[in-house]
């Protein structure tokens, strides 16, 4: 989740995917121009354990019992991998379409439509407690987890800890190993039994603790908000949960593929550009698969992989969806998985595999080139989020070129 803090294998889904949307944990891009600083050095065991020493007393102070930070940080233990991981996570790159062949393989189709029917009745009745449609239930499950079977097996106290000592993002992670102390004295879960990704995601559908506390629900009725075990009841629940609180629209799709008329303006196709569908249909929008579009209000046309590749007219529950994890790419891998659990088709449309995807150090310079030519992206921070679409547009209407905003080799080379 984007803002509440969930990301496990869908943080992997930042980090794999062409970036094509603000892509940080807890911003927008563009929000505010990036730094740039030097990383200080990944730190020290000592440190690790003068660090701890002084986070007992804030704990304390923050109602966590002595007892339970006893237990809990018992066997806490710095990890410089896990820094490691945080701080180089953005140099991994994938474009969409080598992410789709992979997040919506037939292997994951496959094994999505096993653990539905194996688990039909509980999705079912999760549907109809909270309204959202059980197969984008079992599609977060598929890639947070793929369906139970990677939930992750890294002690989440360590990891949290871990990530609070190091300076990147240490107030955001401090935060979240707060809640996890609380969760553990909350009786929910043991010390040892909390354990998840390296970036403190937990369970069935990669809940962070904070997010825990703030929608799991206990939908088994144990007693307990259990995420972490083989049962994913109060998991899948939890994220139906969570996307309700956001405002999923109940019988409403996240979006569908699309066929452009010969001669549509490209200018049109981005997130903040929402019309009516019968506006969309006036310009000559039409369902891919046939047919007339389906009405549930504003909706956009997205082009993930720019004007040589699928276009997708999104709703509202595009943007529920985005909650959970802020990447274009994800919310489209989640949504086409459901449609694929369902009975649906592949997407029709082609994708421009002939490209391939930015660097990160290719992304700031693009980000540079565009500010220098006068087209601003609200800053240097190599995530390609709304501003730099809008920059790229600029740039592409400028120079007589189709304004889909797709950060390509080609743009950058064209700045060049």
């Amino acid at each position: 989740m984007k803002r509440a803090g969930i990301f496990g294998a869908g943080l992997m889904v930042v980090l794999l995917a062409q970036p094509v949307a603000a892509q940080s944990l807890n911003t927008s891009e563009g929000d505010a121009p990036a730094e740039r600083t030097q990383m200080k050095p990944i730190g020290s065991e000592q440190g690790f354990a003068d660090w701890l020493a002084g986070f007992r007393p804030r704990a304390v102070a923050a109602g966590i019992a002595p007892d339970v930070l006893d237990r809990a940080l018992a066997q806490a233990r710095f990890d410089p991998k896990i820094v490691e991981r945080d701080r180089n996570q953005s140099e991994f790159t994938k474009t969409i379409w080598d992410y789709l062949d992979t997040a919506v393989s037939e292997d994951r189709i496959r094994h999505g439509q096993r653990a539905l029917a194996q688990h039909g009745a509980l999705l079912s009745r999760i549907e109809a407690d909270y309204g959202v449609d059980r197969h984008v239930v079992a599609a977060i499950w598929g890639l947070e987890s793929a369906y139970g079977s990677f939930r992750g097996d890294i002690p989440t106290i360590g990891a949290l800890a871990t990530l609070a000592y190091d300076a990147r993002r240490a107030a955001f992670f401090e935060a979240e190993l707060m809640a996890a102390l609380k969760i553990i004295g909350n009786g929910d879960v043991t010390p040892q039994a909390m354990r998840g990704s390296w970036a403190g995601a937990m369970g069935h559908t990669q809940f962070m603790p904070s997010s825990w506390w703030a929608h799991a629900v206990d939908f088994d009725g144990d007693g307990r908000r259990d995420v972490w075990s083989d049962d994913p009841a109060d998991a899948l629940a939890s994220a139906a949960a969570y996307l309700r609180h956001w405002g999923w629209t109940s019988g409403a799709p996240w979006g569908l593929e699309v066929r452009l008329p010969d001669g549509f303006d490209y200018d049109q196709t981005t997130e903040r550009v929402k019309k009516p569908v019968a506006e969309w249909q006036a310009l000559g929008v039409v369902p891919m698969a046939g047919g007339v579009l389906p009405d549930h209000g504003l909706a956009s046309v997205l082009l993930p992989g720019g004007a040589r590749g699928a276009a997708f007219l999104i709703f509202s529950n595009f943007q529920v969806i985005e909650r959970y994890n802020t990447a274009d790419a994800y919310v489209i891998a989640v949504g086409h998985l459901a449609d694929r659990l369902r009975g649906g088709p592949a997407i029709a449309a082609s994708w421009p595999r002939e490209l391939r995807a930015l660097s990160l150090a290719e992304r700031m310079e693009l980000q540079e080139r565009l500010g220098a030519a006068g087209f601003d992206p609200q800053g240097v921070d190599g995530r390609i989020g709304p501003n730099t679409i809008a920059a790229v547009k600029a740039f592409q209407r400028a120079g007589g070129m189709v304004p889909d905003g797709y950060a390509s080799l080609e743009i950058l080379q064209a700045l060049r």
